[in-house]
């Protein structure tokens, strides 16, 4: 009988002394935990292993590669295979030991962040909670409609409920970090920064234009490893390239740091409804302003006039990077610290997991019960 087991029989929350849980934690099988360099789920799930460690809880993390959080680390893979990104076999390899992995384990929940991994939820007792790290009005959406009641389902931030209201949510809960991992430097040098992957949607292309509209230098680090990055990079990118726009390579986790606190701003020009971007609590956190597009959680994340500018269209860019002077880097800092500090975060997936395990499987809540669920954090 595992710990949640004795729970749910007992009806007593506390299963372990100071009511320390047990969470079995599946991460994605492409990086490590936290990631070299790109990677905002191996990023957030570091930070969420840590806050959960700090608050007394055990984690055993099911994963890829090597792990320098505070986890029991039962590895899929010996190395990350990042180079097959989009190739479903080590996806459905990764949730198969995963499986198995778990069900040897006496963990009290399961907390998934994998894609395949929740198709496995209803093979046991432990109650699965997933969070989307995805478009929740796609083919994302649809595999956890047909999931149902098996698992727990958990958003990134209300713009992604609002894309589909009727799935089984149970909270929103904000993507965070550890913030005394990131440098903060009031002092900026004059370049902005795009920092990201190479694809349309995240316009790399319009941060140059917007960039060089304003008269400023713009560097640009992202990850280049999958062919439609490639096509992207060429055709929109390498192009508009020269003295006032350089491309950096991938940063690592070191690089990327110097970089963000750096840079005068970071410039997000999406072209989607990103359902969270970790770059912009990595950016504020080391004091540096946004200047956004409001697109998807983006007005969840930025205060605009206060830690950058959220803005409705493209031609916006150019006057708000001239005027990124106005925003406080401190202001950006505490912004962070506040609202998406890795305490918040795993004080959050705690009333979760607490939740969870007292009402049991998941159903769909109805649209009265507000955005938030269980528990909104913003």
């Amino acid at each position: 009988m595992t710990a949640a087991d004795r729970h749910l029989e007992t009806g007593r929350p506390n299963l372990r002394p100071g009511g320390r849980l047990h969470v079995a934690m599946v991460a994605p099988p492409w990086q490590d935990v936290p990631p070299r360099a790109y990677g905002g789920i191996e990023e957030m799930l570091a930070s969420l292993i840590s806050g959960l460690d700090r608050r007394g809880h055990e984690v055993t993390l099911i994963g890829a590669g090597h792990t320098t959080a505070p986890a029991t680390l039962l590895p899929t893979y010996a190395r990350p295979p990042s180079e097959r990104i989009g190739d479903p076999l080590p996806e459905l390899l990764h949730a198969a030991r995963a499986r198995r992995l778990l069900a040897g384990l006496d963990a009290d929940i399961v907390h998934d962040h994998s894609l395949a991994g929740p198709l496995t939820a209803a093979c046991r007792a432990l109650p699965t909670v997933v969070t989307c790290h995805g478009p929740s009005d796609g083919e994302l959406g649809d595999c956890y409609r047909e999931l149902g009641a098996d698992i727990s389902l958990v958003a990134i931030s209300d713009a992604q409920r609002r894309h589909a209201p009727d799935l089984g949510w149970v909270a929103t809960v904000h993507n965070a970090l550890d913030v005394d991992t990131y440098p903060f430097q009031p002092d900026k040098e004059e370049w902005v920064l795009w920092l990201g992957r190479f694809h349309p949607c995240k316009g790399p292309h319009l941060a140059i234009d917007a960039a060089r509209a304003a008269g400023r230098r713009i560097i640009l680090a992202g990850k280049l490893t999958e062919p439609a990055e490639h096509a992207c990079f060429d055709t929109y990118v390498r192009p508009r390239l020269g003295p006032d726009a350089t491309y950096v390579g991938e940063a690592d986790a070191g690089r990327k740091r110097e970089l963000l606190a750096t840079a005068r701003c970071l410039l997000f020009p999406i072209q989607w409804e990103e359902p969270f971007g970790m770059v912009l609590i990595e950016a504020m956190a080391c004091g540096t302003p946004v200047v956004a597009l409001g697109r998807g959680a983006v007005p969840e994340v930025v205060a605009d006039g206060r830690t950058g500018y959220v803005l409705q269209t493209v031609a916006e860019l150019p006057e708000a990077i001239q005027s990124i002077e106005r925003i406080d880097p401190h202001a950006c800092r505490k912004h962070v610290e506040q609202c998406f500090s890795a305490e918040t975060m795993a004080a959050a997936y705690e009333q979760v997991y607490w939740e969870v395990l007292r009402s049991g499987p998941a159903r769909a809540r109805p649209e009265s019960d507000g955005p938030g669920g269980l528990v909104s954090v913003s």
